[in-house]
């Protein structure tokens, strides 16, 4: 029997799966089965949801995991460079090759390689990778020596490489050398009980890694996050926490710090309706223009009459009667409304983020917007 020792950097893989749902048991169980093994694993899903977290949990399990752990991304390695970067090269094979090199697949040597987004790769580039899997040799460029390789090799794709062979866009042949073992995640907001556990996690993370504050999620913010479709998966999830954090004032993360980092809306909304309802609300504010942020829009309060610009005097002094008879000259209270309502719209509501950038704290902007009749009349009082 394996002592807890020698077993624990695989539990630590394992435990890296987080989730309560039906799928994250079955998958952590499915890793522990296929990890003992030597066999090729296909790792299908959509992006960002964790198809290397369990390439890396496989590798740590298995007893290769003292060896090392080789991730390519197929997409980027394309051209001339694939067989320099997968298979290695001999110095002088090519202007600029003063040294030798291993390539990817001598460098997992006893290990694992993970080969990500396979789906992308060339039709040329699978045949020179299909030769590697089927003969376990590579050949460096510049040089006609086979070299013996052993690796395990484990692919991950987005695409359903099932229907990329019958268009032809993918081989057969290296389909099935692949395919000898397949995992498949799904999205998010098919195991949206994982949610909670997932965001609890990546807090904790966000804190212990990156030194930022420790935050937790309130209930109402819960929900919002368990009503959303997460069309980003896990990584739009982290993403929107990050941001989350960043625009939150205390240590409780509320639906206030989440408008406006999500495409959806309310409860029950699809994010189409959601992103309409947020962008009728905001075009009864102002000119709606967008950001570099992918659902988030920038908001030009229009200028009330009232609050028109009164001429200049001589002396640059002007008074309410020679503003004109038909106007009245704006209140600090007048000015002070304008700018919360400007701060309002420009943030789509996110009271922390306008906390922020008005530089008070959160409870004072709220007693401000309830002086103004500005305050949501959904929203909840602190």
């Amino acid at each position: 029997m394996e002592s807890v020792a020698s077993t624990q950097p695989g539990n630590d893989a394992i435990e890296r799966i987080i989730g309560i749902s039906p799928w994250a048991e079955q998958v952590r169980r499915s890793i522990e089965l296929v990890a003992v093994h030597q066999s090729s694993v296909l790792i299908l899903g959509p992006s960002g949801t964790g198809k290397e977290l369990i390439a890396r949990a496989i590798h740590s399990c298995s007893l290769r995991s003292k060896k090392a752990f080789i991730p390519v991304d197929c997409a980027v390695t394309t051209g001339t460079l694939f067989a320099s970067h997968m298979f290695g090269h001999v110095k002088g094979s090519f202007t600029g090759a003063t040294s030798s090199t291993l390539g990817c697949f001598r460098a997992a040597e006893a290990g694992t390689i993970f080969l990500d987004e396979i789906g992308e790769m060339e039709l040329e580039l699978q045949a020179k990778l299909l030769r590697v899997l089927q003969q376990r040799v590579v050949v460096p460029v510049g040089s006609h020596q086979e070299i013996p390789v052993d690796v395990r090799v484990l692919a991950a794709t987005n695409r359903d490489l099932a229907s990329e062979v019958q268009y032809g866009r993918f081989r057969e042949d290296l389909f099935y050398r692949l395919n000898v073992v397949a995992i498949r995640t799904i999205p998010l907001r098919e195991r949206i009980e994982d949610v909670p556990v997932l965001a609890a996690r990546y807090l904790a993370e966000l804190s212990a890694r990156h030194g930022m504050q420790m935050c937790t999620l309130s209930t109402a913010a819960v929900d919002v996050l368990q009503q959303y479709s997460w069309p980003g998966n896990v990584r739009e999830l982290e993403n929107v926490l990050e941001r989350a954090v960043m625009f939150t004032s205390g240590d409780e993360i509320d639906p206030d710090a989440l408008s406006g980092l999500m495409v959806s809306g309310g409860p029950g909304e699809s994010p189409a309706e959601g992103s309409l309802a947020q962008m009728t609300l905001a075009t009864t504010r102002g000119i709606v223009s967008p950001t570099p942020l992918p659902g988030v829009y920038r908001v030009e309060p229009k200028m009330t009459s009232g609050l028109a610009e009164a001429p200049a005097t001589t002396g640059g002094q002007a008074t309410a009667a020679e503003s004109g008879a038909g106007e009245s000259w704006p209140t600090l209270a007048d000015v002070e409304r304008l700018h919360l309502e400007r701060t309002l719209t420009a943030t789509l509501q996110n009271k922390s983020l306008a906390a922020k950038m008005l530089g008070i704290d959160r409870s004072v902007l709220r007693r401000k917007l309830q002086r103004y009749g500005l305050e949501e009349p959904d929203a909840a009082t602190d």
